[in-house]
């Protein structure tokens, strides 16, 4: 069977892997039923659908908003293709899958530098293994990242090997490259500036003989500066635009001792991911780098060069921004240890007495440092991987056993590097290799995984059967505007504009939804009730989507029940068509009277929604609804039930207004009623569930 193996050729194997992968990451990705990393999947998504459209990276309707364009360019063909997105969806994370799964292919040819064929087949099925593909169930640029930054350091290592004018230009072409995909990219250049520097130490060689034989990368890394640079000038910008969308980070205040807290969190967390012996073994040979023979130490020099690099870029941004372990801008190294482990089995399995067990002890203890208690939160869903299946184990066996158990699976994993005999070395990747299929279950399908995530985000934000019910209720190539209260979910917001094309500008009206984006405050006039923009125009949409608090002139053509939210056919200009007064804010509870107001009414029937509380009310209610200062209608409403209340509504003479005022007799203070059970202060009449308005029917 062994020879047969051998006789498959090695483009075979990988192939078989690449496409091994992609299918069981689109086959999961399928139980992704909706982003949930916010508000970054909308914004790749309104790039690609620009692009798809117009031609332009669009967000909102906003061109040029400064953020990576590779990764939108290569969903836009998507979005171009499908016109419903919900099924753009389904195909974008196909897409992902592939893409992320063509890391196998630079991961191969970077470890046959290295290590024999059946090692570096062994390092592309690890490097499609990591727990961080499960991102390919995701709309964020890790998918196409993760493959272009092992291109780029697979070039690095070349340069390195032979810095000839075409692999300098190569890599100088793909660093740029990688930062049109992410920003973070820009780690890279002090990396490619580091690594020869390294190397020169592993092979003893002199600072003049280094930048001599570098001088092309030194010169091309300097001509991309100096070109950045001036185009930034020449344009009217300053340096700092080149991070675009992300310049807030130059200007933020850092404190050293909270960025040297989470740099030490960072790397404690990365020897738990790499899960210690891959670690442990990069730490052995570097520490035996002068010994090593020349390929090995250029990939080390690249490996702890990048490594270098980038753990302290990602620590800092961390402890300002975000405030948890960004694991997420941290795994594309992975692969390189995993290489680096392989190359020692390769080698022999070297356990230099000391070396070797500073090197376990160390990675090992590193684990203890990271802060369980304070990182095991939402945050880890999206950003910190590995720390999910510790949570679901918290779950079990209580929070305080889980750093007894981090560091027993450390030290096992430490023993096992230092005892497994050489003869059985390989057993180590493929331990590591076992340990992440483990993960595959609590990442994926457990109680704080992917799966129940997502299904989450989407009930915050939609609770219809079909997402993109928007889309199905407009009439074709209409566009309706949202107008967000605030008393709603943001992700009413986010989820609707992801899944339905005719979903156009946001206003609001006391605060923007999180996350940043375009978005047009509106003024509403509590007298006239107009709806106006920025200098008193008014709001011209002939569509709105708006939450129950909001109710314009016009007509409801779809509801999501669920939410609230009623997408309306609107007689423009804008209009707050019902002002409720006498609701206590934010509630559906009454005082004594509450006063219903309809602008620009017709005559119709006004149905009212109420219920009691037994708890503070022992005898029945009197509801009565006076317009014009006539008795319009009454309702006897019992503690423990509900009652609806109709009654005819015609505007006041002279007016375009209805105006029906509710008395509720008797009322309570539930501070007064419990005896200081219930310190409410208030005084309640009923709650006031709906006002349903129908014109024309009396």
């Amino acid at each position: 069977m062994g020879r047969t193996i051998r006789l498959v050729p090695a483009w075979a194997w990988l192939l078989a892997i690449v496409v091994g992968s992609a299918v069981f990451r689109a086959v999961l990705g399928r139980g992704i039923v909706a982003p949930f990393i916010m508000v970054d999947e909308v914004i790749w998504a309104e790039l690609a659908r620009g692009l798809g459209d117009a031609g332009r990276p669009l967000v909102r309707g906003y061109a040029d908003p400064g953020y990576g364009i590779v990764y939108p360019l290569v969903i836009a063909p998507v979005y171009a293709l499908f016109e419903s997105l919900p099924d753009a969806y389904a195909a974008v994370k196909t897409v992902n899958a592939t893409v992320m799964s063509l890391a196998a292919v630079p991961t191969y040819f970077l470890a046959r530098r290295v290590v024999g064929e059946g090692l570096s087949l062994l390092a592309a099925l690890l490097a499609v293994a990591i727990p961080s593909l499960a991102y390919t169930g995701t709309v964020m640029t890790e998918n196409v990242f993760y493959p272009l930054f092992l291109v780029v350091t697979l070039v690095l290592v070349l340069v390195l090997e032979r810095p000839t004018v075409l692999r300098v230009s190569l890599l100088v072409g793909l660093v740029v490259l990688a930062f049109a995909t992410r920003v973070q990219a820009l780690a890279v250049v002090p990396a490619v500036l580091l690594a020869p520097l390294l190397l020169a130490v592993f092979e003893r060689r002199g600072l003049r003989a280094t930048l001599s034989r570098y001088r092309l990368l030194y010169g091309g890394i300097v001509a991309l500066g100096l070109v950045a640079l001036v185009a930034q000038l020449v344009g009217g910008r300053s340096p700092q635009d080149l991070l675009g969308a992300y310049s807030p980070v130059s200007d933020a205040s850092y404190q050293v001792g909270e960025v040297l807290r989470y740099l030490v969190w960072h790397v404690a967390e990365l020897s738990l991911y790499l899960l210690v012996i891959p670690v442990a073994a990069t730490i052995v040979l570097v520490g035996r780098a002068r010994s090593l023979d020349a390929p090995l130490q250029a990939f080390l020099a690249a490996t702890i060069a990048l490594t270098a690099c980038l753990v302290p870029v990602v620590a800092t941004f961390a402890s300002h921004f975000s405030d948890r372990i960004e694991e997420r801008n941290l795994f594309y190294v992975a692969p390189l240890f995993l290489i680096a482990l392989l190359a020692w089995v390769e080698r022999g399995a070297p356990r230099p007495r000391v070396l070797a067990v500073a090197a376990a002890v160390a990675s090992a203890l590193l684990v203890l440092l990271i802060p369980f208690d304070r990182f095991l939160t939402t945050s880890a869903i999206t950003d910190t991987l590995l720390l999910l299946p510790f949570w679901s184990l918290q779950d079990r066996i209580g929070s305080g056993w889980i750093t007894p158990v981090a560091l027993a699976l450390a030290a096992g994993l430490a023993a096992a590097f230092l005892f497994v005999p050489r003869r059985y070395a390989l057993a180590l990747p493929l331990l590591v290799l076992a340990l992440w299929a483990v993960a595959v279950k609590p990442i994926w399908f457990g109680k704080h995984g992917f799966e129940r995530f997502s299904r989450g985000s989407l009930f915050q934000g939609i609770r219809t059967a079909q997402p993109d019910w928007v889309d199905r209720a407009l009439p074709r190539d209409a566009e309706a505007a949202f107008l967000w209260s605030g008393l709603t979910d943001r992700l009413t917001v986010n989820q609707n504009e992801f899944f339905s094309r005719g979903v156009g500008p946001v206003y609001y009206v006391s605060s923007p939804t999180p996350g940043g984006l375009p978005e047009t405050r509106v003024r509403i006039d509590r007298a006239t009730g107009d709806v106006t923009l920025p200098g008193g125009r008014p709001v011209t949409d002939r569509y709105l989507l708006a939450d129950s608090s909001f109710e314009p002139d016009g007509k409801p053509i779809a509801r999501d029940r669920g939410w609230g939210i009623t997408l309306w056919r609107v007689n423009p200009p804008l209009v707050s068509a019902v002002r409720i007064d006498g609701l206590y804010p934010n509630d559906t509870w009454s005082g004594r009277t509450v006063t219903y107001v309809r602008r620009r009414c017709a005559p119709g029937r006004l149905s009212v929604v109420l219920s009691s509380d037994p708890s503070l009310f022992l005898e029945p209610q009197t509801v009565v609804a006076r317009s014009d200062g006539k008795v319009v209608g009454r309702v006897l409403l019992r503690p423990e039930g509900r009652a609806v209340l109709g009654l005819p509504v015609a505007p006041s003479p002279g007016t375009e207004e209805c105006r029906v005022v509710f008395t509720v007799t008797p009322t309570a203070v539930p501070a007064k009623v419990t005896g200081g059970a219930n310190p409410d202060p208030r005084e309640l009449g009923a709650h006031f569930n709906r006002f349903v308005y129908k014109p024309g029917s009396r």
